[in-house]
């Protein structure tokens, strides 16, 4: 019997569902900074010409924010089912548990990673189309100083810079859906669990 517990929830069991729980926080973590850094720089730049649609550009980076966010949840639930042996010194968390909280943490992980980065080349490149729209705008209708327009017209009222904004809008949702896909299925994988000494199997 104690060999057989041995065998079927080893040591590096636990090993396993730690790195399952390193793996989604810093891969989410790293995706939601590449994409916060590209689009921050496309902000900071455009926004030297654009001022006033500085505000409206931070969407990707509440998007890519979002993405540690996932990790973070995908972490905690990890952490919370991994046990720690028992009073008689014998493993409890097994193999089967420890593998499938891997493998949980690293579809978590991995796709917030490739959603951050997602999210960051695109949003970078709808920010300076944003930006060069409205500062082309600006020089074609004679502006004199920025947020205003020699008929009084709001800015949000241009049409063509509201359609790229839009589109912009919805490359992150879309681009975002990467990481809560992996959300999805990591937590539904974390819920495999198999522990020795008469736990359940779901």
């Amino acid at each position: 019997m104690v060999q057989l517990m041995q065998e079927t929830c080893p040591a590096i069991a636990a090993f396993l569902g730690c790195m399952g729980v390193a793996s989604s926080i810093i891969f989410a973590n790293c995706g939601a900074a590449i994409g916060t850094a590209k689009a921050g720089v496309a902000i900071m730049q455009s926004g030297v010409n654009s001022p006033d649609l500085v505000w409206r550009n931070l969407i990707p980076v509440v998007m890519a924010g979002v993405n540690g966010i996932y990790g973070l949840i995908t972490s905690i639930i990890l952490l919370s089912n991994i046990n720690a042996p028992d009073v008689n010194g014998f493993n409890t968390y097994s193999l089967y548990t420890g593998t499938a909280h891997l493998a949980a943490g690293l579809i978590c992980g991995l796709s917030g990673l490739g959603s951050g980065m997602c999210i960051g080349v695109a949003g970078d490149a709808a920010i300076w189309a944003c930006g060069k729209w409205d500062f082309s705008t600006k020089q074609v209708r004679g502006f004199k100083a920025f947020g205003k327009r020699n008929n009084g017209m709001d800015r949000k009222k241009a049409g063509g810079g509201d359609k790229i904004f839009v589109a912009m809008v919805l490359i992150q949702v879309f681009a975002g859906n990467i990481a809560l896909y992996g959300l999805i299925a990591s937590i539904l994988l974390s819920q495999q669990t198999s522990y020795c000494g008469g736990g359940d199997a779901n």
